[in-house]
């Protein structure tokens, strides 16, 4: 059963066996089970990452279900992690899935990654960006942070225990923003499959740095514009 639903991995040489095996071991956690964090936690779930952690303190709204694809009409209300709990059980009950329905916090944050090979931020407060880098730099864990706001998004990996060469948040962040600079998609609006590129291609990083296959993007930042169906890559610092 298992080469079966690996046999498309088994194929590709970056993966193979070996590989699959490194997925099926490893911990990925998971802040926010929103816009990005919906597609990317059912890539990871069906890629065979062996133990994904949920963190998300938020319950399902009706507004969340153009871009949420975790999420369904019958499980508005629910706890976004109860609900992702479900969806992932489905695609591949294969994988451990925890849940952590709390709200990352200065007193909760390395307890909530310790133990991850790698934690994908999808959140939408620039504070708990911050914290959660933060938190990263310090374990020496790899962040892939995304974000997207209207048609646009950003990607970039912080690796900044590297050393040079490995810019971390405060390198692309070095002053926060003034308050009410960076409004929320419930004021912009956003576009729902634009989250899910962005989702789809934080997963990639994911599985990229779980593997140690081609090339990181610590150092870089990936911008996706939907309007001119364009990616660009730029150096950070």
């Amino acid at each position: 059963m298992e080469i079966a639903r690996y046999s498309r991995h088994l194929l590709l040489k970056e993966i193979g066996g070996p590989g699959q095996a490194k997925l099926l071991a490893a911990t990925v956690a998971v802040i926010g089970a929103g816009g990005i964090g919906s597609p990317a936690l059912l890539y990871l779930a069906a890629a065979g990452v062996g133990r994904l952690v949920v963190i998300d303190d938020d319950t399902v709204d009706l507004s969340n279900l153009n871009r949420q694809i975790l999420h369904t009409t019958a499980r508005v209300g629910a706890l976004k992690t109860d609900s992702a709990a479900k969806a992932l059980a489905a695609l591949n009950p294969g994988v451990d899935v925890i849940l952590r329905p709390e709200r990352a916090t200065d007193a909760s944050i390395d307890a909530l990654i310790a133990g991850a090979d790698a934690v994908l931020d999808g959140s939408d407060s620039f504070a708990t960006r911050r914290l959660v880098a933060e938190a990263c730099a310090r374990a020496k864990i790899p962040l892939i942070s995304a974000a997207v706001v209207q048609l646009s998004g950003q990607l970039t990996v912080f690796k900044p225990y590297l050393g040079p060469g490995h810019p971390g948040f405060h390198d692309l962040y070095p002053t926060p923003p003034a308050p009410g600079a960076l409004p929320s998609c419930a004021e912009t609006g956003i576009l729902g499959p634009a989250a899910g590129v962005m989702g789809s291609l934080a997963a990639v990083e994911v599985v990229k740095e779980l593997l140690g296959i081609g090339e990181s993007l610590s150092g870089w930042l990936l911008m996706y514009e939907a309007l001119w169906s364009s990616l660009d890559r730029v150096r950070i610092g």
